[in-house]
């Protein structure tokens, strides 16, 4: 496993406006810097010099895009290899665009992966491309069927609640009585200047209404109120991009629960509730509960399993810790709702 050195971790200040991004990716300098008592100059300075060095990036999360019928599904994959092998078949599925994450283990010879496939389908990749390969000696699939807990929704805990709150944008205005009129899978139909929007957003959710304006020929008002009107319906949601072992959370752990059927939307939910869970989701598979989670050492990871774990109705856990972290792709991981 990779270390992390200590002079790598970001400091107190800057953890700060990393989770300050994460109630708003696009906060304003003079907000930020209200609420966490700094001035507005050391903000803009902190966020330009972790946005430039790639520590940090903000982006347009999935969820933001509206879904028809036809979403993709998802698919978690375990696979195991030949050890000579690990590092021809993860870059052969790391070139794939329907692969967007992609871990391997401390074990040397395992890697967990998701797929983004039609629900149902038999999937080349699994049944017929992956299994004929012969440096792959053992293949798992499940289906994700419930979103308890997605990535972007996960909070460092480095700010109070209090702080929390008055850097989270207010609660969106039911879509139909922002529009006036029903539609869309949001209660809106996203007409051709949003979706304009929000696809330059998606690499740079803080683009400046100007030079959104700019990159998209239309007026500078027009494309502040359309910003505006985005963010009102709870639409403009943003996702904070940044490596966990910068924020002092080296390990992160992949969990494979066993679950009573009756204890499974409690358990689900007490995950996707806890403060280190990144993901959580229900699947199908004799492991119908999968979690990920990040920590700060093995021992916050041993007590989240003897101690965070119990009383949930969970029958068996596998924990597999990543060693390496090989893609991290935003996208949407199936076409389930997401608690909030």
């Amino acid at each position: 496993m990779t270390r992390v050195l200590a002079d790598s971790v970001l400091g107190p200040m800057d953890q700060r406006l990393v989770a300050a991004l994460q109630c708003d990716g696009r906060l304003t300098a003079e907000r930020a810097a209200h609420v966490l008592g700094l001035s507005p100059a050391t903000v803009r300075r902190r966020l330009h010099a972790l946005g430039a060095d790639g520590t940090v990036r903000v982006v347009i999360s999935p969820v933001a895009r509206p879904r028809g019928d036809g979403a993709a599904g998802a698919l978690f994959l375990r696979i195991r290899v030949l050890r000579g092998k690990l590092d021809a078949i993860v870059a052969a599925l790391a070139a794939r665009e329907d692969i967007p994450f992609i871990d391997i283990t401390t074990s040397g010879d395992e890697i967990f992966a998701v797929a983004r496939t039609e629900p149902g389908s038999r999937d080349p990749l699994v049944f017929r491309q992956l299994p004929s390969t012969q440096a792959v000696t053992a293949l798992e699939s499940a289906t994700i069927l419930h979103v308890f807990r997605l990535t972007s929704q996960w909070r460092h805990q480095v700010l109070t609640p209090p702080e929390r709150a008055a850097l989270s944008p207010a609660e969106p205005v039911p879509a139909a009585a922002a529009s006036g009129s029903p539609g869309g899978p949001y209660g809106v139909d996203a007409d051709a200047l949003e979706e304009c929007l929000i696809d330059a957003l998606a690499p740079d959710a803080r683009l400046t209404s100007a030079a959104l304006a700019a990159r998209t020929g239309h007026p500078e008002s027009t494309v502040r109120r359309r910003l505006a009107r985005l963010a009102a319906q709870g639409r403009l949601i943003t996702q904070v991009l940044v490596d966990p072992r910068r924020l002092g959370l080296p390990i992160e752990a992949k969990l494979l629960l066993h679950v009573a059927p009756d204890h499974l939307a409690a358990a689900g939910q007490a995950l996707a509730d806890h403060p280190s869970v990144h993901g959580a989701f229900a699947t199908s598979g004799p492991s119908n509960l999968h979690a990920a989670a990040y920590f700060p050492d093995l021992t916050a990871l041993y007590g989240f399993l003897s101690e965070d774990l119990a009383g949930l109705g969970i029958t068996h856990v596998e924990t597999a810790i990543v060693s390496r972290a090989v893609k991290r792709t935003p996208g949407p991981l199936s076409g389930t709702t997401a608690t909030p």
